[in-house]
This record gives structure tokens, sequence and C-alpha cells, in this order.
């Protein structure tokens, strides 16, 4: 991959911060491969395969999960605007505008 997640010289950056953009490309991964594994779960005819796939679907989903509440341990900002919004019945736009003013104080 190589230094692509950053949009600013990685020798100026703090390896807190090098750690924080890698936790986000790793997490943006996650969601891609999530997106491929429900296209492929969609269209293949093959039970015994889909059952393979669906598994694996599994393991993504765990991984987003463990790599986005390491983000958010780190960042609690965003664990407060996400915990307005997550989880929770209603208006997803009205919960994310709430939750943005709360976190801002």
């Amino acid at each position: 991959m190589g230094f692509d997640q950053y949009h600013e010289p990685p020798e100026e950056l703090s390896a807190e911060t090098r750690t924080f953009a890698r936790m986000c490309a790793s997490l943006s991964e996650e969601s891609e491969a999530i997106g491929w594994y429900v296209q492929r779960i969609s269209v293949e005819p093959d039970e015994s395969a889909r059952s393979i796939m669906k598994d694996s679907l599994g393991e993504e989903y765990k991984h987003f999960s463990m790599e986005l509440e390491f983000l958010f341990r780190r960042t609690p900002q965003w664990r407060d605007i996400a915990r307005g919004i997550l989880f929770k019945d209603g208006d997803i736009v009205k919960q994310g505008e709430e939750s943005e003013e709360a976190a801002a104080g």
C-alpha cells in the first residue's frame, strides 16, 4: 500500500497519528471488503460457496468493529457523536446533528 493514507509528510507525523491513519485505512478496507462479500453472496448460486462467503463476511464485520472501537477509544469526540447515533431508532440525520452539537459543547 505504501504511504497513500497520509496527506502530510509521514516523517512529520507522530507515531500516534501514523497509527491512527493506518487504522482509518484498515477500517476503509474492511468496509470495502464487506461490500464485496455482500455483492458476491447476492449472486453466488452455489449454497456451499455462499455459506463460506457468509462466514468470511462475519469476519469482516468483526474486524471493522474492532478497528472502529480502537479509533473511538482514541477519539472521545468521535465516540460521543457516535453514541448519539448508533443503535437507536429514529431519524438518523436528526440524531447526528444533535450528537454533533452536544459534542461540540
